[in-house]
């Protein structure tokens, strides 16, 4: 009788396999879902990678480009942002004068005299130089929205060469000044004189503070005093307009400018009045 022949053990293994299945029946899908859940949990394994640590580095970079992509606006612009709803053109005018200066025109030609004023009370009072209007028979003004109105004078300081305008009509949600201190101003803080040079505008030019308690005697021979000097441009026309910190808030009313021959134009010295005299003038109490 021949021997048997011997099983190899793959065979052995599947025997084993069908015998254990004979006498523990398991449904199909129950192995799949096994199978299926350690393919998961591998996939899982490999596909998963730790998220580095945020560092400095990285905020750094990110606001970095984001500056680069929208660069900010300059303190200058957003110093006269901050101030052009409150600014307005002066127009000293003869009473039987109804036409409005253009642009560029020379007030002395038309016997007129063009400034700048800012608006100090939502209700219409705004701070000029009395220079600007004084002897005028009427006064205009136009207003950030192009809103214009006849004012009248009802208040001035004549040492302080500042007056005090009311206009008759003012435009919807009108914006006053925000105005501060000029106690801690030192020179070199940056400021911003906006205004109408030789009826141009509203122009801005920027600088710095150059001095304070100046003294500046006028023309007329009037003699001015604790004045901040500045290097910002000014010009005929920029005369009652404000002297703008870096915040949007005004510290001086523009007042004069200091040239040694007769052009009258700007050469690096203004003088404004600080706004401490000029909320005064308004009856504002004291900072």
């Amino acid at each position: 009788m021949p021997a048997p022949q011997p099983m190899n053990t793959a065979t052995v293994k599947r025997s084993r396999w069908r015998a254990f299945l004979a006498r523990h029946p398991v449904p199909v899908w129950a192995l799949a879902a096994v199978l299926l859940l350690f393919a998961g949990a591998a996939a899982q394994r490999a596909m998963f990678v730790p998220a580095a640590a945020l560092t400095q580095k990285h905020i750094d970079m990110a606001v970095r480009q984001s500056l680069e992509k929208d660069p900010l606006p300059s303190p200058y612009s957003r110093a006269y942002a901050a101030i052009r709803p409150s600014v307005v053109r002066v127009v000293g005018l003869d009473k039987d004068e109804d036409e409005m200066p253009k642009p560029g025109d020379d007030p002395r030609k038309h016997a007129r005299s063009t400034g700048t004023g800012v608006v100090i009370i939502d209700n219409g009072t705004i701070l000029t130089n009395l220079h600007v209007v004084v002897g005028s028979q009427r006064i205009r003004v136009t207003f950030a929205d192009g809103h214009e109105s006849d004012a009248s004078m009802v208040g001035a300081q004549p040492e302080n060469d500042l007056a005090v305008l009311r206009a008759n009509s003012i435009p919807d949600d009108l914006q006053a000044a925000t105005m501060r201190g000029t106690g801690d101003l030192v020179p070199g803080d940056e400021v911003v004189a906006v205004g109408f040079p030789f009826g141009i505008g509203p122009s801005t030019s920027g600088g710095v503070i150059s001095g304070l308690k100046r003294s500046f005697r006028a023309p007329d021979g009037d003699r001015l005093t604790n004045l901040i000097q500045f290097d910002a441009a000014a010009n005929p026309g920029n005369s009652g307009g404000p002297l703008v910190t870096m915040d949007g808030a005004v510290v001086g009313v523009v007042t004069a400018i200091l040239n040694p021959g007769d052009q009258g134009t700007f050469i690096g010295i203004g003088f404004a009045v600080p706004i401490e005299n000029a909320a005064a003038a308004a009856g504002l109490p004291p900072f």
